[in-house]
């Protein structure tokens, strides 16, 4: 960016280690972690992916290897000084913890969303990646599909009337993702930057257990009051599928616009935009906006909580 100062190098070395790349360990080792894996291990030349090094993975299962890479014990991981950074891929409930111990030991780390399943628990972490001089990235792939590439080029320059956001997908369960406007906070994340920063105005809550259905509904409104919803539907039946309305003063848009597919998976684009964090190369404003962002919406997600748990009058 034009007169921004960038961001100082994160990754420093002494002159003897001069060669050596970022050690990066994989934690967990399901669906997100797999892809980790896979992409640290193709990474592209003369992307900043390529210099980071996958020394091994963590996972609870006794797994041994996978595609040639060891597994490593956790406290190894942790204490080991070839490993610079950790990438955060188990579940939800156990971002936090993963997260406060790689920090402590001086890793660089970067985690699927959500960081944590609370906005205070995510001020602190953000506060200690500060003390230890370290980068903390929340990844938000969801920001980097072709599909929000092409519906925010449409968005921009529109003045917003209202609109509606509401997603439907299988059950998911709670304890290992969070409550709902955690557990869906990249669509939230889809709002936040699409609208700007929001306050919200209301939440509910309808579900019945027994059905394993949820309905999450949140009533937002933007900077200048122009009023959004926020819809999380779970249940055995439904479909996972996005389905917007926006109303402008120009039109109205009731379907997510056709997206050509990418030549970069967007894991590896997430990838590439951590390890420039690393090396340097983003600049402290570009930093501080997506730290806002993140916070921002995470906060928005613990005051749904805190609604939708109320005893009902």
């Amino acid at each position: 960016m034009k007169g921004v100062r960038a961001a100082r190098p994160f990754f420093q070395l002494g002159h003897h280690q001069a060669s050596r790349m970022p050690g990066v360990v994989v934690v967990g080792v399901g669906r997100a972690g797999s892809v980790r894996i896979r992409d640290l291990q193709n990474s592209q030349p003369g992307t900043p992916s390529e210099h980071l090094k996958l020394l091994g993975f963590v996972s609870r299962r006794e797994l041994g290897s996978i595609n040639g890479v060891k597994q490593i014990a956790l406290k190894d991981a942790l204490e080991d000084k070839e490993v610079d950074v950790a990438f955060i891929c188990s579940e939800n409930s156990s971002h936090e913890e993963n997260i406060r111990q790689f920090l402590e030991a001086g890793k660089h780390v970067l985690v699927e969303y959500p960081m944590a399943l609370s906005h205070v628990a995510a001020q602190e972490l953000w506060k200690l990646a500060e003390q230890k001089g370290k980068i903390l990235h929340e990844e938000h792939i969801e920001l980097l599909t072709e599909e929000y590439i092409s519906l925010k080029k449409e968005v921009s320059g529109k003045e917003l009337v209202k609109g509606t956001l509401h997603f439907t997908a299988g059950p998911l369960d709670e304890e290992r993702f969070g409550f709902p406007s955690f557990s869906g906070i990249s669509r939230l994340s889809w709002l936040v930057d699409l609208f700007g920063e929001l306050s919200l105005v209301s939440a509910t809550m309808e579900e019945q257990k027994d059905k394993k259905y949820l309905k999450m509904t949140a009533d937002l409104k933007t900077a200048d009051q122009r009023p959004l919803t926020w819809i999380e539907e779970k249940g055995p039946d439904l479909k996972r599928e996005k389905h917007i309305k926006f109303s402008f003063t120009s039109g109205c848009l009731e379907n997510l616009p056709a997206a050509p597919g990418g030549n970069v998976g967007i894991f590896m684009k997430d990838q590439n935009l951590f390890a420039q964090k690393v090396l340097g190369q983003v600049s402290e404003d570009d930093l501080t906006a997506e730290k806002r962002r993140v916070l921002h919406c995470l906060e928005i997600a613990a005051e749904i909580q805190k609604l939708c748990s109320r005893p009902k009058k």
